[in-house]
């Protein structure tokens, strides 16, 4: 608790004296609120293979990431994490359309600040600075790795990607809010050559999550060796679907219409699952620059896998589930943003079907700019979510320079009949985002899980009381 009172009154000194909004654009890149990168400067087009790589560019992040859980029960849950490291991004100079990139990142343990190697198991969000694998395997902290490697072919408006990449869709995301992102290895396509349209195309042969060495399977599950995300489908092991199988996706994004905005999304893992996604945002001018944005998302669930075993549940507990052995589901999430300049107002609210739970291990959360908190994962069965959500950047408002604060406020009302589903609980989230040079940005989240310790299982016993306090750091400096 002392750290984060330190670290908080480091943001109220910086919060005094920088002079930059609260999304940080330096020369080369902008860094959003979500931690994802833009690039603002590419090598331009040359003409000979040697200015491919004299003209080719560097992009250079350092980067910390600590984390603190203190739980309100079970104090030997408590748990510390940091991550110290950065990336380390070339790209050469396009010729002929051709060009590529590759990164090199880096994400390393202080022994001062983690847990021992066989307490790693205890780590939520902060196991993402590290590799339980490696630890528990080769007593080994620390990961260095090419997080991207791909060659890409821009020909017209169309990319073509080939390698291990970032790919930002409905179901996929690079997340990168810890020291390593997202990434998947494999070949797409983004159109653009339809007017206000973009087409996206993915086949998807591998997939390494944040806190993996190696590529490993997009669904399947084998302890920590392969796709192990907190939201995996543990039903979904080697031995029952095999460690080859493949992600396809497409996508389509259309904005002919004035202030609205459409997508249509399908995902496919052959002979598993697929899910087709519906999502609509329209954009209602008011007076003196008020804006109302009500927005939808539908997601629909198909089994492919006609299992003879129970699959419904992610965490393998059956109890409650009307067909057990169906991925068969369905979702529907709404949403109502009140905005005008630096003000931000939402009202969120998702239904999950009384069916199978929604499988979606690639970090793009079917609940993500609806009803989802921090370090939360509210889409099993039968599961209703409500939320409300204010920010401000005071930066914008010419307030406080590079500051600016979101905080969420969300109910998770789970189905108590099902054993394999957590307690109903409340969650209070917030991020605040401090801009304090042109290069280097600071950003602190906290999450607060209330849980309702009175519900009971089918055994009689109560559902676990999780609630705990959440406490993250982060600084980027860019070069």
């Amino acid at each position: 608790m002392k750290i984060f009172k330190l670290v908080m009154l480091g943001l109220s000194s910086m919060a005094l004296g920088t002079t930059l909004c609260a999304t940080l654009v330096s020369e080369k890149v902008t860094l959003k609120p979500n931690m994802t990168v833009e690039y603002n400067k590419v090598p331009s087009s040359v003409d000979t293979i040697s200015e491919v790589f004299t003209e080719g560019m560097f992009y250079g992040r350092l980067r910390t990431n600590i984390f603190m859980y203190d739980y309100k029960d079970n104090s030997k849950f408590d748990h510390k994490a940091m991550g110290v490291g950065g990336s380390f991004i070339y790209k050469t100079a396009p010729i002929s359309g051709l060009s590529a990139t590759i990164g090199l990142y880096t994400s390393q343990n202080p022994a001062w600040f983690r847990e021992d190697a066989q307490d790693v198991g205890l780590v939520k969000s902060g196991k993402d600075t590290f590799s339980r694998y490696d630890v528990v395997n080769d007593n080994k902290f620390g990961m260095t790795l090419f997080g991207q490697a791909y060659l890409q072919y821009e020909i017209n408006k169309t990319t073509f990607i080939l390698g291990r990449q970032l790919f930002e869709s409905v179901f996929t995301k690079s997340n990168d809010t810890k020291m390593i992102p997202n990434t998947f290895d494999g070949l797409t396509a983004t159109i653009k050559e339809i007017l206000k349209t973009t087409i996206q195309l993915a086949y998807m042969d591998k997939q390494k999550l944040r806190d993996h060495t190696n590529s490993h399977d997009v669904i399947a599950v084998n302890d920590w060796e392969e796709n192990d995300d907190s939201a995996i489908n543990k039903n979904l092991t080697v031995d029952r679907i095999g460690d080859n199988n493949k992600l396809l996706i497409a996508t389509i994004t259309n904005k002919s219409i004035k202030n609205l905005k459409l997508n249509l999304s399908y995902a496919l893992v052959p002979d598993v699952i697929s899910n087709l996604t519906f999502e609509s945002h329209y954009t209602i001018p008011i007076n003196n620059g008020w804006k109302l944005i009500p927005g939808l998302r539908y997601m629909q669930q198909f089994d492919h896998l006609g299992a003879s075993y129970g699959v419904a549940n992610l965490k393998a507990n059956q109890h409650g589930y009307t067909d057990e052995n169906s991925l068969d589901s369905n979702f529907l999430a709404l949403r109502l943003d009140i905005k005008k300049d630096a003000f931000l107002a939402r009202f969120g609210y998702s239904k999950v079907a009384d069916k199978a739970d929604l499988v979606t291990p690639w970090r793009g959360f079917p609940t993500g700019g609806f009803t989802r908190a921090l370090a939360q994962y509210n889409w099993y069965a039968n599961t209703k979510s409500y939320m409300f959500r204010a920010g401000y950047d005071f930066g914008k408002a010419n307030i406080i320079p590079g500051f600016s604060i979101m905080a969420r406020y969300v109910i998770q009302d789970f189905d108590d009949n099902k054993d394999g589903v957590a307690a109903d609980n409340k969650v209070i989230h917030v991020d605040m985002y401090q801009n304090i040079s042109k290069n280097l940005v600071a950003k602190v989240r906290l999450g607060f899980v209330d849980v309702d310790d009175s519900i009971l299982k089918s055994d009689g016993t109560n559902k676990s009381d999780t609630s705990y306090n959440e406490y993250r750091f982060e600084l980027n400096y860019f070069f």
